[in-house]
């Protein structure tokens, strides 16, 4: 019997079929996603490679009452086409109906809000432990995959889950891959357990208490079934290990794993992408820079938590800078101590992390770093509204406030590629403090002013009289826009680039307060960010000053240029309030 796919509402819809027919099926949902994703872009590997696990998953178990988390759930598109979904991945006039993470807003069958790695353990644990004590029968499982288990997180609730003594399920999606390739010996020991199909006596997760279970034919539904049936109901703790391929079913994602990890609109014959972007790049000019560095001084160290291709970091540049390139695996928290341990080691370590993640290692920014004062420099990459992620999950407007406020770290914001540069190459060179530089969002800006390395000093770019512009780094484009717009109506302003974040230039600000109004600029949060900074040692002035930044709160998918303007940072809207 067919399966109508528009009448796909729910995973019961599956349950009468045999497997000839869960197969075909799983070459249809296959086909579907490869339609979708060549012409819309999204997580194009990871969701390929787990097909027939997740129609073996909702096969098996009876969800919603049973519980699954899907580990950073960019591999949930199938979960979320077989749970009533369907139209948003067959209607190209439907594709962004649905996010590329699992979402309760969208559906029941989602628990939670999740794009960040290394949380499903924990997650479920939590979700056994309420089931335990409410007096709960369902299975509770934990879907991870993509280097995920070699996160801190994941870790420790790998070594906890067990203790609880009851039903708890790990499926552990081993594709041989993370963003980039694996790092950490655990993978080596999974490479073991696949080389003896799950036999080896060494075996960590029977140590850690699981009951373990290999499937060596991760996408093969017979053998999937039958090892999550096996699985199903248990009264103790089960890890299934499946050995699947990244990027099954599109030749150019198997052969290409890490370019396809995420990749925007493609050529499905080809693999080409759709639109070819060869304009300058932050990220790019990192990188290259970064290269001449390591070169030059064998103590200076580029780290990352697992995502090189982000600041630019190409297998082939990874392999120039040899040693000096360090990729911890997706673990935030030991990348951030690392480099501490770098730092007071003699070495000059250079840790390229996006703003959305650095979040995940608050704790060694502040103890092992800043406490210690060890001159570490971290270079964060998509922070703001204008840095280019836009998912409720990968945020990047919360770093300024959030890390210009630990004692001892310098948080710098350039505005120019020079400028960036110069700080990257200040930073590495000093050893006073730790440093964190924003890389600007959006477009490349050059200039042609002196730059003045003493960045404690704010940069007066503009001088004028009565109203002044403080903006920072990506916003002094828009600054110098609303100059031209005032000047026009005779109103000429003082702009300033600030440039360091974490404090502010007492000697600039005392020369402001004859001023009628003084006007700050950030792409971050205002609460916490450092227009407030400017706002209270301006306090006791009689000059006005007006804070201007975006709300805390959380967006998702949000268009860049209508959240700038509901928070009156266009430049005709920050004209008009420095006229009012």
């Amino acid at each position: 019997m067919e399966i109508n796919l528009k009448e796909l509402h729910s995973p019961a819809d599956i349950k009468h079929l045999d497997i000839q027919q869960l197969t075909d099926l799983s070459e249809e949902l296959r086909a579907i996603l490869l339609k979708k994703l060549s012409a819309h872009g999204g997580h194009v590997g990871p969701n390929l490679g787990v097909v027939e696990a997740t129609v073996a998953l909702h096969y098996v178990f009876d969800a919603p009452t049973d519980k699954l988390v899907f580990d950073v759930s960019h591999q949930s598109y199938v979960h979320k086409m077989l749970t009533g979904r369907i139209e948003s991945f067959l209607d190209p006039a439907k594709y962004d109906d649905v996010t590329g993470y699992t979402c309760p807003r969208e559906s029941n069958y989602d628990l939670f809000e999740v794009g960040h790695t290394s949380t499903s353990i924990s997650l479920a644990t939590g979700l056994a432990k309420a089931r335990d004590l409410q007096g709960g029968k369902e299975n509770v499982v934990a879907f991870i995959g993509d280097a995920s288990l070699g996160g801190d997180e994941a870790l420790e609730a790998l070594d906890f889950a067990p203790e609880l003594g009851t039903n708890f399920i790990v499926i552990l999606n081993d594709n041989q891959m993370s963003i980039a390739e694996n790092h950490g010996e655990l993978y080596n020991h999974l490479a073991e357990l696949r080389e003896s199909n799950g036999t080896s006596p060494n075996n960590i997760f029977k140590a850690l208490g699981y009951q373990y279970i290999y499937v060596r034919e991760g996408n093969d539904l017979q053998s999937l079934i039958r090892a999550f049936r096996s699985a199903k109901d248990a009264d103790h703790a089960v890890l299934i290990h499946i050995n699947t391929m990244k990027g099954m079913g599109l030749p150019c994602a198997e052969t290409h794993k890490e370019t396809f990890h995420y990749h925007g609109p493609f050529d499905l014959k080809s693999g080409a992408p759709v639109v070819i972007d060869d304009s300058e790049d932050y990220a790019d000019m990192f990188t290259c820079h970064m290269l001449i560095r390591m070169h030059d001084d064998k103590n200076v160290v580029t780290l990352t938590a697992g995502t090189p291709g982000a600041f630019g970091f190409t297998p082939e540049r990874r392999e120039v800078a040899g040693k000096q390139f360090v990729d911890v695996g997706i673990c935030e928290q030991n990348c951030t101590a690392v480099a501490a341990g770098l730092a007071k080691g003699g070495c000059r370590p250079v840790f390229g992390v996006m703003a959305t993640f650095i979040q995940r290692a608050y704790d060694q920014l502040s103890h092992d770093v800043a406490i210690n004062n060890l001159p570490a420099v971290f270079v964060d990459f998509a922070g703001g509204a204008m840095g280019g992620l836009t998912d409720m999950t990968h945020l990047g407007f919360f770093d300024i406030a959030m890390i210009s406020n630990i004692p001892n770290i310098m948080f710098l914001a350039p505005a120019s590629a020079e400028e960036y540069i110069s700080m990257v190459d200040w930073a590495i060179d000093q050893t006073e403090h730790p440093v964190v530089i924003r890389t600007p969002g959006g477009d490349v800006v050059h200039s042609d002013r002196p730059i003045d390395v003493d960045f404690t000093k704010y940069d007066v770019v503009e001088e004028g009289s009565e109203v002044a512009i403080i903006a920072e780094g990506q916003m002094l484009p828009v600054a110098l826009k609303a100059a031209e717009i005032l000047k026009a109506k005779g109103v000429t302003p003082t702009v300033i680039n600030p440039r360091m974040l974490s404090q502010v230039d007492s000697e600039c600000l005392d020369s402001l307060k004859g001023y009628r109004k003084v006007i700050t600029m950030e792409d971050g949060i205002l609460d916490g960010g450092f227009g407030q900074k400017v706002a209270a040692y301006l306090g006791d002035a009689p000059t006005s000053v007006v804070c201007l930044g975006l709300q805390k709160e959380f967006l998702d998918r949000f268009d860049v240029a209508e959240v700038l303007k509901a928070n009156y940072l266009t430049p005709e809207q920050v004209a008009e309030i420095a006229q009012g």
